[in-house]
């Protein structure tokens, strides 16, 4: 068989094609890119490729060029939306490593790339539409909201190189685009109803439209389920709401309104042989979440001629988080039952936190000529001030119900704020028609202030404190592209993370904390190669390095006067992460006839990851979490109204703490084995119509992606095991 198109310039192709697997995708959708110059004016055209694309060099006023991004169409995909299944939606990203605790305490899958911490996404810089959706994205970086995927147009993501543009976290951006309303119609309705294994029933619905130079869009989300494993229950609702006004095609405003309400039941952790025996246990009973999210949000977009844009966004975020628990004391092992002697059950332990952040950022882009080619200037500046109030070790009910109720005084309560300034700029300069270099800079202002108390051996102990922090960071990158719809490119830029609330003070951990923890500090780089040939393949293989220097985690040590083994958080040492990331698509249906209706596609994201300790204690050892191997292959059959997606998913082993220890009483340290999981999930659209279908774990394989010193646990959280669900959607 010979495809269209001469295979003498992607020879190189075959090789990691065969060793990373095959690649499937199924209704082309974005990523090749056309440019026809006509007296100096650049129209571009973009097609989608299903699966991966990238992001242009410029888009919405943000530099991409040279940087490793990656976009996902929601649309074009067969996955488990009902639940935000995050293996099925965002697994395509190379190397993505997730912790799958969405029924197991938590409201989000955390994500996190290159051998980083997923933990709520705590490595990475959350964003919807443009603007951050975590508390604090440095005091408090944690994401415990994130829209539902039946909402999200469209997921792009940027790794390291992010730094300079939306700030210092190390796993890079991750931006949810919510669905534009039809610019055609003055009023549309969605709806999707969807039922599942455990008790799952998901409710979406939405209207939307466009009235002259008015627009708008909102939907309203209800979810609840049984859960996997006993006293796992929960509800949410979530809602969105978005208006926008163009009084002239150079003139936009618009106001959106996102929430977030819901309670869920902690099924509490498990130890090694508990989770062996039966990894539905359940060791909590009375054991509550919930964290109402609320985030506000104003824009402007100018835009005064062809090559000028002014974006301007204010945020404000004020939300909480409460829960009531059988605490952490003993371990995974510790029997929450009723005294003998009392004939109750022991007082829970009770914590609160409330968070209140508004941010502006104001984005400029103007596109000039230099020579004979137009470079792009674009710049900026962020200004945030978060305030952050964490109570905890109050001694609650006896109760199992959901009461935060307290007798007696807290055991601490912390005022924490950040006020955060900084500016940043990256110029594209164009050498003739295939060359460009982007240099940047972003300059960071950060004070951080502590006030409050905390008792210790019934004492309180008041502490008040503020620090200044000055840093810089700089970066480039470059790219080549000898065809136009293939590209060379590379990147290096410098990442700083600094001390969170939660490693200062952590709500509900049994780890000791070190009190000279120091800010982290290091670099991103890439060097790849990516692009598209014809309709029938898309590709992107890359070499990435990172160090991160001062990194905080945890390390097993024995108390001296008990004997005990406890878990510590300091600056472990250097770390060093590095490695292989391929994504690749064919589809051989559109390689044998380019204009076929129908499509066989295959595709397979890969990554190789060495991330270890370079110097310290530890030096050799693996960093908590990485896996070294991540591996996804799939498979999709399509036409134009039925599409099935299978997908094989393999994760290699992980230790919990720095040590590498495989056993250890400790429920934070331990071996996390490597695991595999099959999901299928196919979708039939006719008329206006669509019913979607699938399976997700269907081997019913017993695995877990994290243990844990806190809640939901502490100890090992089981993800779910073999599911189904169906549903219908449709829109008028």
């Amino acid at each position: 068989m010979k495809c269209p198109g001469s295979y003498t310039n992607y020879s190189l192709l075959i090789i990691p094609f065969f060793i990373f697997s095959f690649t499937i995708s199924g209704q082309q959708k974005d990523s090749i890119k056309k440019e026809i110059k006509l007296d100096e004016i650049i129209i571009t055209d973009y097609r989608t490729v299903n699966g991966l694309g990238h992001l242009p060099d410029e888009k919405d006023g943000i530099v991409y060029a040279g940087k490793k991004t990656e976009i996902i169409i929601i649309d074009s995909l067969d996955a488990n939306k009902a639940i935000n299944n995050t293996r099925q939606i965002l697994g395509r990203i190379p190397g993505l490593n997730i912790v799958e605790t969405e029924t197991g305490g938590f409201t989000a899958n955390g994500i996190a790339t290159r051998g980083l911490n997923p933990s709520q996404s705590i490595e990475m810089n959350t964003r919807q539409n443009g603007y951050n959706v975590s508390a604090d994205i440095y005091g408090y970086n944690e994401a415990y909201y994130l829209p539902p995927m039946e909402a999200v147009s469209r997921i792009e993501l940027v790794r390291g190189a992010a730094s300079l543009q939306f700030g210092s976290q190390f796993g890079g951006l991750v931006n949810y685009v919510i669905k534009d309303p039809s610019k055609n119609k003055p009023f549309e309705f969605s709806t999707s109803q969807t039922v599942g294994s455990f008790g799952m029933f998901n409710s979406f619905n939405s209207i939307g439209g466009t009235y002259k130079k008015i627009s708008y869009y909102g939907f309203v989300q209800y979810r609840t389920i049984q859960g996997y494993r006993p006293n796992s229950e929960q509800w949410q609702v979530s809602g969105f709401g978005k208006l926008q006004y163009k009084p002239s095609e150079k003139l936009t405003v618009s106001a959106e309104y996102s929430l977030l309400r819901n309670k869920l039941k902690m099924p509490g952790g498990l130890d090694d042989s508990t989770f062996n025996a039966n990894p539905k246990a359940s060791t909590r009973t009375r054991n509550w979440l919930t964290s109402p999210w609320n985030i506000v949000t104003a824009g402007l977009k100018y835009t005064p001629d062809e090559n000028t844009t002014f974006d301007l966004k204010t945020t404000f975020l004020f939300s909480s988080r409460a829960l009531v628990w059988r605490n952490e004391d003993g371990g995974p092992s510790a029997i929450d039952d009723v005294d003998p002697s009392t004939g109750v059950y022991i007082p829970r332990e009770v914590g609160k936190e409330k968070m209140q952040n508004t941010t502006t950022e104001l984005r400029i882009s103007n596109r000039y000529k230099l020579g004979k080619q137009r470079s792009t200037l674009a710049g900026g500046l962020r200004y945030s001030y978060a305030w952050f109030n964490r109570k905890g070790g109050g001694e609650g009910t006896t109760k199992s119900d959901f009461d935060l109720s307290i007798i007696g005084p807290w055991g601490y309560d912390l005022d924490f704020s950040t006020t955060n300034l900084a500016p940043f700029i990256e110029n594209v300069f164009r050498i003739g028609n295939k060359f460009t270099i982007t240099p940047g800079f972003r300059f960071e202002y950060l004070n951080s202030t502590a006030t409050g108390y905390k008792t210790e051996d019934q004492f309180k102990i008041y502490t008040d404190q503020s620090r200044n922090r000055y840093f810089s960071l700089f970066g480039t990158g470059v790219e080549f592209k000898p065809t136009s719809s293939t590209s060379i490119y590379g990147n290096i830029s410098q990442a700083y993370r600094p001390i969170d609330y939660s490693q200062l003070e952590p709500l509900g951990v049994i780890s000791k904390i070190d009190p000279n923890l120091k800010d982290a500090t290091g670099y991103n780089s890439d060097l790849g190669y990516r692009g598209t040939l014809k309709n029938y393949l898309n590709f992107d293989i890359s070499g990435f390095y990172m160090a991160y220097n001062n990194r905080i985690g945890v390390v097993l040590k024995t108390d001296e006067t008990t004997g005990q083994e406890y878990t510590y958080r300091t600056n472990v040492a250097n770390s060093v992460h590095q490695g292989i990331e391929s994504y690749i698509e064919f589809n051989i249906l559109k390689c044998i006839n380019t204009s076929s209706k129908y499509g066989i596609s295959m595709f397979n994201s890969f990554a190789y990851i060495d991330a270890r300790y370079t110097t310290g204690e530890f030096k050799g050892k693996r960093v908590e979490a990485s896996a070294n191997t991540i591996n996804r292959v799939g498979i999709i059959l399509n036409d134009r109204h039925f599409s099935i997606t299978c997908q094989y998913n393999y994760v290699g082993d992980a230790f919990g703490d720095a040590s590498n220890v495989k056993i250890s009483p400790d429920p934070v340290a331990g071996y996390i084995p490597a695991y595999s999981v099959i999901d299928c999930s196919a979708t039939y659209k006719f008329k206006r119509y669509a019913i979607k279908l699938g399976g997700n774990n269907l081997q019913d394989k017993a695995y877990f992606t994290r243990r844990t010193d806190e809640y939901p646990g502490p100890g090992i959280i089981p993800s779910i095991g073999r599911s189904w669900y169906i549903g219908i959607s449709a829109k008028f």
